[in-house]
């Protein structure tokens, strides 16, 4: 136990949360005999390649050092990869045409082309550093942004054309905006035809939207990055979507006034995309002619609160049926053809693929669990059942459970191997169901725990909207909470309202309020949790959470100090003013027009209730929750002379993923929390 609790702390960090050697980003060849991913080469490299599986054996196709290209990365693939939380350097993306004959990745903004057929690796020369490139289902053209313009590069010949000039400064075309990246799942900007003779693709303009600047304090040489930020209430950038020809002929998609491009894509049948309003109430799918531009409304979802944005969705058979979800109070289902095919009491999570007219999709009547489910002509089908979170992309199935994380093909039924390395010690976990509303419950006891031995408890919650913790998964929430039990705490990690999977209802109770409800879930979970095991003392009860669950862990201490005796909160959206338009105004509506639910979403005006012990820590040079929320809420605890401690995190973005600075942060909060509830001699422990 005393060795798990002096070394996890750097294994973590050293493995990026045992992130690290995990395959991912899979494309399988038709007949499922190959497939193409990216893996790190251990489980302390951080540096992503270029496999193949090919039968049953996989190969490392190219690793980065092998093409000497070491340049800076390219400002706009920076942004792509913190929307998208990739924290590898190396290949961390590539694309391929529909055969899996070719790929294309970008390195340093340099572009490559594999054939994979015979091997050969080659550069493509580009007039700019490439962000984000396409290959075209054919294999024989790639499309590409540098510089905010979009270009087509034909492998036969080297012959590249601008297809799309950015014609001003705050304007780019092919990539995603900040708020579709960041809180749609929207993370590109082109899509090619089918036949690879067109493309569809965004045109963004930014002028409206207002300029925050993020400097480096540690380094004040350094000039401050300019981000264009669409905070609450604020302009959006303008999103306009067009069919470009190869020859520069550009074909205007009219998507009507509605101010969110959730999705576009290009099947078969033509041009498919969904537009939602700036309420996010009214979502309508749209079927757009490619040759004229203009649109069909196929369907239109309409919610007091807000329409769900359900990944995968739409999309369209094989024959041309609509797939897209549908929301009853109690369930979100699948709709094909606008039939539901998903009984009552089944959550449709996403749409994973759709192929001629069979629906693969995940989906889950347990909120602890995901499965993966299909439609076909037959009928419905349920294809995993063991307690996990099953998901699949690129042709192979990923099984998370408790004991570990599986990788298999599933044409083939080959595994894909993780290198990726466990944990010391196997997380001991016992479920719960708390309260009236059943909210469910993970207790986390140290493995040296006996009855009669009594624990101070933390609770180490998300617990807010469109994020579950506690699932029956190998995610780094469980080592880390067995870490903090190795440490003397009964962990407690616990989803109340508003996170997903109980239904549509359940999500929207935190409409107008994101802090009230969700808190009130964190006080059944720990009296349910205390009423199982009375070893936990209810006097000395921490609680810490990172992003929604630093504000909740805020907002905890101020408003039940009688409850919660001590906090530290990581990168809490403090000031909801501060947050992006789409995913703020999604709760809480427009601040002009509900300020009042603002301030009850908002710890700043409740900073004269603190009397506990509260820790804050921000990276500063996060660009998702500027650290200015942490800053003002500083100053809002000072003013009202409430002593409180702030970590300011150099060089950090959202995540923090440096390794010293992983690895000390760990360290710094437990002794924080041992401090702050008087838990005396640290990896003792308390009361043997």
């Amino acid at each position: 136990m005393n060795n798990y609790l002096e070394t996890y702390p750097a294994s973590a960090a050293r493995t990026q949360r045992f992130s690290l050697g995990l395959p991912k980003a899979f494309v399988t060849s038709p007949d499922g005999e190959r497939v193409l991913f990216l893996r790190t080469r251990g489980p302390e490299d951080r540096t992503s390649c270029l496999w193949i599986l090919d039968g049953d054996e996989e190969r490392l196709l190219v690793a980065p050092e092998q093409l000497g290209a070491d340049g800076p990365v390219p400002e706009a693939e920076k942004i792509r990869r913190e929307r998208t939380r990739e924290r590898s350097s190396g290949i961390v993306s590539f694309s391929t045409d529909a055969g899996l004959t070719v790929a294309v990745f970008p390195v340093s903004g340099k572009l490559w082309h594999l054939d994979l057929l015979t091997g050969t690796l080659r550069a493509l020369e580009t007039p700019g550093a490439v962000v984000d490139p396409r290959l075209d289902p054919t294999g024989h053209r790639v499309a590409y942004v540098t510089d905010g313009s979009l270009h087509v590069l034909e492998l036969a010949d080297g012959n590249d054309r601008e297809l799309a000039a950015a014609d001003g400064p705050d304007i780019f075309w092919g990539l995603a905006e900040h708020v579709a990246s960041e809180s749609m799942n929207r993370t590109r900007g082109h899509w090619w035809s089918p036949d690879g003779t067109r493309l569809l693709a965004t045109r963004v303009d930014q002028t409206q939207v207002q300029r925050w600047w993020i400097a480096d304090p540690a380094n004040p040489a350094s000039r401050p990055r300019e981000v264009a930020y669409p905070a609450a209430g604020t302009p959006n950038a303008v999103v306009t979507l067009h069919v470009l020809d190869l020859d520069g002929r550009r074909t205007d998609i009219d998507s009507g006034d509605f101010e969110y491009l959730p999705t576009a894509a290009w099947d078969a049948h033509g041009v498919l995309l969904s537009v939602q309003s700036r309420d996010q109430k009214t979502v309508q799918v749209l079927a757009a002619d490619p040759t004229t531009g203009r649109t069909a409304v196929l369907h239109e979802q309409r919610d007091p609160a807000w329409v769900e944005l359900v990944p995968g969705t739409p999309a369209r058979t094989a024959s041309g049926k609509l797939v897209v979800a549908d929301d009853t109070p109690s369930t979100r289902r699948l709709l094909i053809d606008g039939r539901a095919v998903t009984p009552e009491g089944l959550q449709l999570r996403a749409v994973l693929d759709v192929t001629g007219e069979t629906v693969l999709f995940q989906a889950n009547d347990e909120p602890t669990e995901r499965h993966l489910w299909l439609h076909d002509p037959t009928g419905l089908h349920q294809l995993t059942n063991s307690p996990g979170v099953h998901t699949a992309a690129g042709g192979v199935v990923t099984s998370s459970t408790e004991t570990g994380q599986a990788f298999a093909v599933r044409r083939t039924g080959r595994q894909i191997e993780s290198l990726a390395v466990r944990p010391a010690l196997e997380p001991r976990i016992t479920w719960l169901r708390a309260g009236d509303l059943q909210l469910r419950t993970a207790l986390v006891l140290p493995s040296w725990y006996e009855p009669g031995t009594t624990l101070p408890v933390l609770m180490t919650p998300y617990a807010g909207p469109a994020l579950q913790v506690a699932v029956r998964a190998a995610t780094p929430l469980w080592p880390t909470a067995q870490w903090y039990a190795e440490a003397g705490f009964a962990v407690i990690i616990a989803d109340g309202r508003g996170t997903p999977g109980r239904g549509p209802a359940w999500d929207k109770t935190v409409y107008g309020d994101t802090l009230s409800l969700p808190l009130e879930d964190q006080v059944t979970a720990l009296h349910a949790a205390a009423e199982y095991c009375p070893d936990l003392d209810l006097t000395r009860v921490g609680i810490t959470g990172w992003s929604y669950g630093g504000i909740l862990s805020t907002i905890a201490v101020l408003r039940r100090p009688d409850v919660f005796h001590a906090a530290v909160a990581g990168a809490g959206p403090s000031d909801p003013r501060l947050y992006d338009t789409h995913w703020r105004e999604r709760f809480l509506g427009h601040p002009d027009e509900n300020a009042e639910a603002y301030d009850r979403s908002s710890p700043l005006p409740e900073a004269a209730n603190l009397s506990r012990p509260l820790l804050l820590v921000h990276g500063l040079a996060d660009d998702n929750v500027v650290a200015a929320h942490t800053l003002r809420l500083s100053a809002a605890l000072l003013a009202a002379g409430r002593p409180h401690q702030v970590l300011p995190l150099s060089g950090a973005t959202h995540m923090p993923t440096d390794e010293a600075t992983s690895e000390g942060l760990m360290r710094h909060q437990l002794n924080f929390l041992r401090e702050a509830l008087g838990i005396a001699a640290p990896g003792t422990p308390p009361g043997r």
